[in-house]
């Protein structure tokens, strides 16, 4: 018994000193109140800026010749000679193919044959209807005698006339066997060769395209019409074609359809472009843009700063006290990392990294102590969805 009430004093200066120690290592480990937890988010803002800025459209067209011609010939007959070489470039006028001309060649003998003869009797009758005449004057033959000389001669004259235009239609048709072509272009495959037997109805001689200067085909939505003309009232918007590598060739709107595509939604439109150097080809697909209209005093923020919300868009302004607000915005264009919007003053600063901590009424500080300049950039414009 004694040994026990000797050890319980030692046990309570043992757990006395466990717990002073414990109080001591507490103390050395907690932070000191101004090394508190901060709550305020790191964020990145900017300055919404005003500025001009043009709205680009951009769609996806392919080029087309503004002039292509189908060449067939004009009558049934056997090619004789071929002039021109596949993918080859030809002027207006050039020759083409030239057909078996015997046919053409004998007509034309023929009617200038049958005039040779017209002409010869026509001068014999015009002799006697003189002869009669005269002769009538003295009384030697009747006026029945002069009428009937006077009506030969004229149905002789009407024969030369026949004879005459006989001659020129088979030099016409003479003429269709040698095929020119109509237009200065490109030749693409020729379907005939020497011997093969040419039809008007049938397959193509061989196709023309205009290649200088080409046009690119291209669709946009109904709604941008309306912009479109009122900006350019004569209908010759500039158009520029993005061609692989990064360089652009500058154009001119030159069509618009009459009717817009009541299942697509768009209306078809043609570009025309200067072409020298044939880096444009039919067929070929390329980007076009073209600038619609140009917003003037637009208030512009980082793309990243507007915040695509349950039922609105909207971006997250910095008041005063360092706290957040949502401010419902309306984008009106997104081009080059920058989005011009309304329902945001210039000026405004907006939240432009870090919107995914945030709620109403957050606090922020900013990431390295400095936000970013307003936005100075230049640049196009293209319209946003459903813009």
């Amino acid at each position: 018994m004694q040994l026990r009430h000797k050890l319980i004093p030692a046990i309570v200066v043992g757990l006395a000193l466990l717990a002073a120690a414990y109080f001591l290592l507490a103390r050395k480990s907690a932070p000191p109140p101004q090394q508190a937890r901060d709550t305020a988010q790191v964020v990145k803002t900017a300055l919404a800026a005003q500025k001009a800025v043009d709205i680009t459209l951009r769609a996806n067209g392919y080029v087309v010749p503004l002039n292509s011609v189908e060449v067939r010939p004009q009558v049934q007959n056997v090619v004789r000679t071929v002039h021109v070489r596949e993918g080859q470039d030809v002027k207006a006028g050039d020759l083409l193919f030239t057909l078996d001309q015997r046919a053409g060649e004998s007509e034309v003998a023929r009617a200038r044959a049958g005039l040779a003869s017209a002409r010869a009797e026509l001068r014999d009758a015009e002799d006697a209807l003189k002869r009669n005449q005269e002769l009538a004057a003295k009384g030697f033959v009747s006026e029945a005698v002069v009428v009937a000389a006077r009506g030969k001669v004229d149905a002789l004259r009407g024969t030369v006339r026949a004879n005459e235009a006989a001659i020129e239609s088979s030099a016409v048709a003479l003429g269709n066997n040698r095929i020119t072509a109509t237009i200065s272009g490109r030749i693409g495959a020729i379907n005939v060769r020497p011997g093969s037997l040419a039809q008007p109805g049938g397959d193509p001689m061989l196709t023309i395209a205009q290649l200088d200067p080409i046009g690119i085909s291209f669709t946009l939505p109904e709604g941008q019409l309306a912009v479109i003309s009122a900006t350019y009232p004569d209908g010759r918007a500039p158009v520029t074609a993005q061609l692989p590598g990064g360089r652009a060739i500058g154009g001119r709107l030159y069509f618009i359809d009459n009717a817009a595509d009541p299942q697509s939604g768009t209306i078809r439109m043609k570009a025309e472009f200067p072409n020298p150097e044939r880096r444009l080809w039919p067929g070929t697909f390329v980007t076009v843009e073209m600038i619609s209209r140009t917003l003037q005093d637009a208030v512009v923020v980082p793309v990243q700063a507007v915040v695509t919300g349950p039922t609105e868009k909207f971006a997250y302004v910095v008041q005063p006290d360092n706290t957040v607000r949502p401010q419902p915005v309306e984008v009106v264009s997104i081009a080059n990392g920058t989005a011009a919007v309304s329902g945001l003053a210039a000026g405004a600063r907006v939240v432009m990294e870090g919107t995914q901590n945030l709620r109403p009424g957050s606090r922020i500080r900013e990431a390295g102590g400095e936000m970013n300049p307003a936005l100075n950039s230049g640049g196009e414009v293209r319209p946003a969805a459903g813009a």
